[in-house]
């Protein structure tokens, strides 16, 4: 006689397969014929100028909330973040943002990063502390060199303008 699992694990799987849908329906519900690009209701609200992006965002939320209920790391939490912020991000770009956001499929990633954490919490909450150090890395980067671009446009405008060389 086997025993019983505990009811935490039942719960938890059972949570874990009502987000497993939901990710499904945002992200890959639909085909496009003799083609295997999948898209979901995520990519099709986002079509509704502003109001479908918030849409999307907020359904995305659900699954990160979700997750925090089943346990996730603040790591694994804040890259599912980041994630659900590229998307909507791109996402607001006209047409080539809705195009992203059916490629991207941040909902489809953010289920992967909770099953991996499931799987092994360690080793998830590892990568994604690497993957938030590098792109706070990156993000520092942009910020240095747009400050530094700014000022040298600054110093440039204002030697022109000192010299008379300027537009004025």
């Amino acid at each position: 006689m086997t025993a019983k699992p505990p009811v935490a694990v039942d719960v938890a799987e059972h949570r874990l397969g009502r987000l497993r849908k939901l990710a499904w329906l945002l992200d890959n519900q639909f085909r496009i014929p003799g083609t295997n690009f999948r898209f979901g209701l995520d990519a099709i609200i986002g079509l509704v100028p502003g109001l479908g992006d918030v849409a999307g965002s907020v359904a995305s939320a659900a699954l990160i909330f979700e997750a925090a209920r089943l346990g996730a790391s603040k790591s694994v939490l804040a890259r599912m973040m980041v994630n659900v912020g590229i998307e909507t991000l791109f996402g607001a770009v006209p047409a080539l943002g809705d195009l992203f956001d059916a490629a991207f499929k941040a909902n489809a990633r953010n289920l992967r990063l909770l099953e991996r954490h499931a799987v092994a919490p360690s080793i998830a909450r590892q990568t994604s502390r690497r993957f938030l150090f590098w792109l706070a890395l990156g993000l520092a980067a942009l910020v240095a060199v747009s400050v530094v671009l700014a000022v040298v446009v600054g110093i440039a405008i204002y030697n022109a303008i000192a010299s008379g060389r300027g537009p004025i």
